[in-house]
Parts: C-alpha cells; structure tokens; sequence
C-alpha cells in the first residue's frame, strides 16, 4: 500500500453501526420491505440485544413492530431492554409508533439515548415541529420514502412529498433523519445510495441509513458517505441471514468507540446540532 492511500484510509470517519432488533409481540423479527405480514420470528429480543452487545454493538435499534403498525405495544418490553443495557454503556434507539405526545413520553420517559418519531407523525407537523423544538438531540425523525412521497406505515394518513416536507422539519431545527427508502427495508437488495446523498445535500441534520444493506460492500460503500452527511447504518436482516457477522460489519465500518462520540459533518456550518432540555414543558397532546 502506498503512502497516499494509507492517508487516505486514514481520514475515512467510522461509520456508525446500529444493529436491528424489531420486536412483534414480545419476539424479535424481521420484516421484508416493511410488510408487517412478512415478519419472521428470530427469538427473544433481549438475547438478541445481548448479543450484539457482545459483539461490540455501541447502539442498537430497538423498534416496536406492533405500535408502528397500531396493532398493540411492546412498550414495556422495551423499557425493560433499554433499562437492562444501560450499565454497558450501550445507548438504545427506540422506534417504531411514536406518532403522538402519549407514545413520544413514554419512549422518552424510558430513558433511551434517541427516540425516532414516525413519519405517520408528520401528519400534524405543528405537533411535530414542537416535539422536535422540545427534545432536540434525542429526537429523530424518520422519513419512510416511497419514491418521491413520505409512506405512513401503519397508519392510513396523507403525510405529503418529502421535498415539501423536508424544510419544515429543517425550519423546526430537527437534529437528525433516519431515511428508509421503503422498498428497499428488509429486501437486501443494497441501500439507495442517490437516496441518501440528495437528502444528505438538501438537509443540515446527519443522517441515519435505513433499509437494503445486504453485504460487507454495502457497508463501505455508506463509509464513503460519512463525509457528506450520512453518519450512521441500522443494519438488520442481512446480520439475522447470516450475510456478515456484526463484528466483521464493525472491522469495516470502523472504531464504533470513535462514533460514540458523534460524527459531525466535515462541513460544521450545516450542522446544527443544539442541545435541548429534555424536561421542557410538555405541549398538547396528538390524537
């Protein structure tokens, strides 16, 4: 290897690896393309959490199938799981039917590092733009793309066109985006890259990568765009399938220490980050 591509491995920010554990009905599963018909049954949530953990996960995506389907809640289950992890140091992201002030409470409440609001919240943005006022850096909100359109799994609500929809949030001040392109989630079938880079372009906020990862190249291929915003990975299916190892996806994605501390974006001026105090008053309630 020559001098210069030993530097220029060198200036490649790690990107941020969250293992996927989606829960239906108390068991973990996965889901192909986001179809709640889809889900297969891969066990017990908490040794799949423990798992990762042991292989060296610093985040995990913990998500309620039920409540983003508004078919019931795993709410406790979950609680359970953040409040067990919490002396590791690992820090839980819990998603999944956060759309109203009673379910973003209690996902806050149970004292995860982030909480991703659903895109089906984005129904009543005045609500939304409020929460993300309120709860600034533990708030994301997740953009479910349906080719040019916002896809409200789970709940029959007309949300609007993301390019519309977008600048609200950036308005609101959000501080970062979980961006599913919807038929890619669960498929394996690679992440859309063009994707992530326009979002990426058109918003200050960092992003999370969401659906389609299948291999170790995918892996590198979304290294590659740390540098122009997108900072983080759930990996899912593809970790379940037996595709990679997490502990290989982490030789890749580089020092999830490093990460622990926050990537930013190599241009600072587009990030802005505040943080926010997460015991501010609470506002009305969506129904």
């Amino acid at each position: 290897m020559s001098p210069g591509s030993e530097r220029t491995k060198e200036t490649i920010l790690p990107l941020q690896l969250l293992p996927a554990v989606d829960v239906v009905n108390g068991q973990s599963v996965r889901l192909e393309r986001g179809q709640a018909r889809s889900a297969r049954s891969f066990g017990d949530p908490r040794k799949a959490v423990a798992d990762f953990v042991d292989a060296g996960a610093t985040w995990i995506h913990l998500a309620d199938i039920d409540a983003a389907f508004g078919r019931g809640s795993n709410a406790a289950l979950l609680a359970a799981i953040v409040e067990e992890t919490r002396e590791t140091g690992v820090r839980i992201e819990w998603s999944g039917g956060v759309r109203d002030e009673e379910s973003l409470l209690v996902a806050i409440g149970s004292g995860a590092a982030r909480v991703n609001l659903a895109t089906s919240a984005l129904a009543d943005l005045e609500w939304a733009a409020g929460a993300i006022e309120r709860f600034g850096q533990r708030l994301a909100v997740c953009l479910d793309v349906c080719g040019a359109a916002l896809s409200a799994r789970g709940a029959s609500v007309e949300i609007g066109g993301l390019w519309e929809i977008l600048p609200v949030l950036e308005k609101a001040g959000c501080s970062r985006y979980v961006v599913t392109d919807v038929a890619r989630d669960g498929a394996m079938n690679g992440p859309n890259t063009k994707l992530l880079r326009e979002v990426a372009h058109a918003a200050s906020a960092p992003i999370v990568a969401s659906g389609g990862v299948s291999s170790l190249d995918d892996i590198r291929g979304l290294r590659e765009l740390v540098g122009e915003g997108v900072d983080s990975a759930i990996v899912g299916k593809a970790l379940y399938e037996g595709a990679f190892t997490l502990r290989q996806a982490i030789e890749v994605a580089g020092d999830q220490n490093l990460q622990l501390a926050g990537n930013r974006r190599q241009d600072p001026g587009r990030n802005r980050q505040t943080e926010k105090d997460a015991a501010a008053p609470v506002g009305r309630a969506n129904s």
